[in-house]
């Protein structure tokens, strides 16, 4: 299709943590065949490049070009616009949600940042079971950060926004790393945690997702992630919905219904 397309597939697919034997099962083909394509032993067809494409959330036109899709967050200190998605991704958090999704990140960073499994997509998910376990358990929201449904699981979409402002004032670094045979995005924590912005039930909430599910590594957690209910119910690109969780089943439940009755 495109010169060195097969290179830049092995890249993205090792960027994201992703096996072989995931890319061949979502494009409905043995993997000694996909292997095939990473060897550039085999052509892609178009509808097969745009099966890729959207594995990594991208458009045809960004994988051909080797571009990334762009997504703009912007900031408001008190108001809540409407629901809605527009298409170029436009979220407003409050500067009130920024500053705890800065702390969490940090806390978690502190807790479990250090252990090998946690690169970047393996935060993402975190991040997305202490938002929405919360919400189930409490009603709530603690971080109220926007996930959209990826391939490779519920992403949030202030992450990159909020981390690059986090990197500009010193506050978290960014590093690769090497997690067995696959590049890992890390980041370090440079300060503490401000904890006198999160109540001691939040924390307490936080403590229990790692304590659950931090050992995981980024596969893992990632197919965890796409047998939750909110996940599964929405299409690739969507804004995932809190109200979802009160449809979880009881392997990802972490509310006890039972008691309420």
């Amino acid at each position: 299709m495109i010169k060195d397309l097969f290179k830049k597939i092995k890249a993205l697919r090792e960027e994201n943590n992703f096996s072989q034997g995931y890319m061949a099962g979502e494009l409905g083909m043995s993997r000694p065949t996909y292997t095939q394509i990473e060897k550039d032993e085999r052509e892609l067809t178009i509808s097969e490049a745009k099966k890729v494409a959207s594995i990594f959330s991208m458009s045809l036109k960004d994988l051909l070009n080797g571009g990334k899709k762009e997504i703009k967050v912007n900031f408001e200190k008190k108001k809540k616009v409407k629901k809605t998605v527009e298409p170029k991704m436009r979220i407003i958090m409050t500067q009130a949600n920024v500053e705890k999704f800065k702390e969490v990140l940090l806390y978690i960073l502190e807790k479990a940042g250090a252990r090998p499994n946690i690169g970047e997509t393996a935060i993402y998910k975190l991040l997305y079971f202490i938002d929405f376990d919360y919400y189930e358990k409490f009603e709530e929201q603690l971080i109220g950060a926007k996930y959209i449904k990826n391939h490779f699981g519920p992403t949030p979409i202030e992450f990159k926004k909020i981390t690059d402002q986090m990197i500009e004032k010193g506050e978290i670094e960014k590093v690769k790393s090497k997690h067995f045979q696959y590049e890992q995005k890390k980041y370090l924590p440079r300060r503490s945690a401000d904890l006198k912005i999160l109540s001691a039930q939040e924390i307490q909430h936080i403590d229990d997702v790692l304590n659950r599910l931090s050992w995981k590594n980024a596969k893992e957690l990632s197919e965890y992630s796409h047998s939750d209910t909110p996940w599964r119910v929405h299409k690739i690109g969507e804004a995932i919905s809190y109200e979802t969780v009160f449809y979880r089943d009881d392997d990802h439940s972490i509310r006890n219904y039972d008691d309420e009755l």
